[in-house]
């Protein structure tokens, strides 16, 4: 008889003495009718673009090169030509859907790098001879031959130009690139940054294996590597003032961008419109903050929220507090029958801590996959390691956590892979984080917050997220600058060390410009949806939540027409006003 195995033994073991344990654990396996079966036309063509996508910058991966851009560029024209020709005569609403957003999603991809481009032509004043550097990388991604002589003579014409800028930029400081935005010089560090790890690749791909290319490169490459390096931090030191890692530097993109931005998004409001529903849905929290002070005896909100912050969890306790508010959250959605929730999706995330320099930019949670929990290091300055229990105090988390996990962004991530996954192409974070933060909203009128203490830390957010609205669109305007943005959310109630982070993660280009916007915007258009179809009695809270997740990512406006069973016009035009903003 075969020797059983060691793990196997021992959970049988377990199973023989405690049998409820097994009769307790729900399945993991979902029942197949709830498994979607693909009928669709648009969703092979869409998942067969997303790998092609994939292949192309496979091969193309070096960040603005000639070759890659030419060849996304073809992949782009080619697919959006022919679809574009597509009979969509007998199309169903799922595909009518699809054929609309593909369409706009590759004509926005092509405007993505004419943008780019651009970007790259600002900084490459610069960059002298990089654009050669960059064109002998491509060459050996397209198989080409490298002559070693040739590509040394690239590597050393490289060196004496970038060290003759070193030099001037050492010596005169902004004076040597007059008229140089601070942010087109850290760009131009940025750039500098990736080719010179991609100029490693290149150089580890022919070290000793090739005898007559290493022979040639050798000290031309160490050179030249030492003054990308050396360049790099002269221009985020001298000219763009970011060798602090906490400084802010930002671009503004201006109101015709912002308005080309909003109707991408399917946001039929001027940004002027959209900092005066900001404005009112921050008086809105202040009120109901005030009505929760009273109840904890205090006359102005401010102090009970500073009441709030005290109270934290201990060091090392966060872990076990996050993990019981997944759990509280779970509970209450199915008590409520609100949403369902996949047995495997309350089983499959990680926690994660955030370090002290990811906290730079990321004060508090993020989510999505996993969890990623912030809270003070030993390492942390004494007066940042305060700064940080406060702002990440019991009551902040309860309303992050449900945000990050479920049934915020790591139950669509769940969702997203399972039903309608060609729709990943269409990404938005008027979805991702609406959706999120409609839970916010949704939770606090179910009486989610059982006390003040819990309902100040929801309102404590949620006024952030207009105060988000009212920075980044003020910020792409022109008319407030990051110390400005920093002051407004330590005037809500943030600490100035997690504030300034807060408005650094916004502006330090990660994030689309109206990224910011589309938290509480997007949840204002799911909320507004659940008026018109829940509130009025023709869906449940369940079958209302469970389509909108089964229906895959997409702007708001079209899971409005996918719920209402209204196929989009191919000249769609975005006309929801979601929400009144009165005279």
């Amino acid at each position: 008889m075969p020797k059983m195995p060691r793990l196997t033994a021992l959970a049988l073991t377990v199973a023989l003495a405690c049998p409820s344990l097994i009769a307790a654990q729900p399945s993991l396996v979902p029942d197949f009718d709830t498994v979607p079966v693909q009928t669709q036309r648009m969703a092979p063509l869409i998942q067969r673009f997303t790998s092609d996508l994939r292949s192309v910058e496979h091969v193309n991966d070096i960040q603005h090169g000639l070759r890659r851009e030419a060849a996304l560029r073809e992949l782009y024209s080619g697919w959006l030509t022919r679809v574009r020709a597509m009979d969509t005569s007998g199309f169903g609403i799922e595909d009518s859907i699809d054929h609309l957003l593909f369409t706009r999603t590759l004509e926005h991809r092509l405007k993505q790098l004419d943008f780019e481009a651009r970007r790259y032509v600002e900084a490459a004043a610069l960059l002298p001879e990089v654009d050669a550097l960059i064109a002998l990388m491509e060459a050996r991604r397209a198989l080409d031959y490298q002559d070693g002589r040739a590509s040394a003579d690239v590597l050393e014409r490289a060196r004496v130009a970038l060290a003759a800028r070193l030099d001037a930029v050492k010596k005169d400081g902004a004076r040597a690139a007059p008229g140089v935005r601070p942010v087109v010089a850290n760009r131009a560090a940025a750039i500098l940054d990736r080719s010179r790890e991609s100029l490693k690749a290149w150089r580890d791909f022919y070290a000793d294996y090739d005898p007559q290319v290493t022979w040639w490169i050798v000290q031309p490459y160490e050179g030249l590597d030492k003054v990308m390096a050396e360049y790099a931090q002269a221009l985020r030191d001298k000219l763009a003032g970011a060798s602090d890692p906490e400084a802010i530097i930002g671009d503004p993109i201006g109101r015709e961008a912002l308005l080309a931005d909003l109707a991408y998004e399917m946001i039929p409001y001027t940004p002027e419109e959209l900092i005066r529903l900001a404005e009112r849905e921050l008086a809105w929290c202040r009120e109901e903050m005030r009505k929760a002070a009273s109840e904890l005896g205090y006359d102005d909100w401010r102090q009970a929220l500073e009441y709030v912050k005290t109270r934290h969890p201990a060091p090392g306790e966060q872990p076990r507090l996050v993990r019981e508010l997944a759990e509280e959250a779970v509970a209450f959605l199915e008590a409520n029958e609100l949403v369902t929730v996949p047995e495997l999706s309350k089983r499959d995330w990680r926690m994660n801590m955030l370090s002290p320099q990811a906290q730079l930019q990321a004060p508090f949670f993020l989510g999505g996959v996993d969890v990623w929990v912030a809270f003070p290091t030993s390492t942390m300055p004494h007066e940042k390691k305060l700064m940080s229990l406060r702002g990440n105090n019991r009551h902040f988390s309860r309303a992050v956590v449900h945000h990050e996990l479920i049934p915020g962004h790591h139950l669509q991530h769940f969702m997203n892979q399972r039903y309608q996954p060609h729709r990943n192409l269409f990404r938005t974070p008027f979805w991702t984080e609406g959706w999120a933060l409609y839970w916010e909203f949704l939770l606090y009128d179910l009486d989610f917050a059982r006390t003040p203490e819990d309902r100040i830390g929801m309102l404590f957010w949620r006024a952030h997220r207009a105060a988000r609205i009212q920075f980044s669109l003020g910020f792409h305007l022109g008319q407030m600058t990051p110390q400005q943005a920093i002051d407004l959310l330590v005037a809500n109630g943030h600490e100035r060390e997690n504030a300034a982070a807060e408005v650094r993660r916004s502006f330090a280009g990660d994030y689309p410009p109206i990224y910011q916007a589309a938290y509480m915007l997007g949840g204002l258009q799911f909320r507004e949806l659940h008026r018109e179809l829940v509130q009025s009695g023709r869906m449940s809270n369940r079958d209302f939540h469970d389509r909108i997740l089964q229906g895959g990512v997409m702007p708001v406006e079209m899971v409005r027409a996918r719920l209402r069973g209204e196929a989009p016009a191919a000249d769609f035009k975005s006309n929801w006003r979601f929400y009144d903003l009165g005279r």
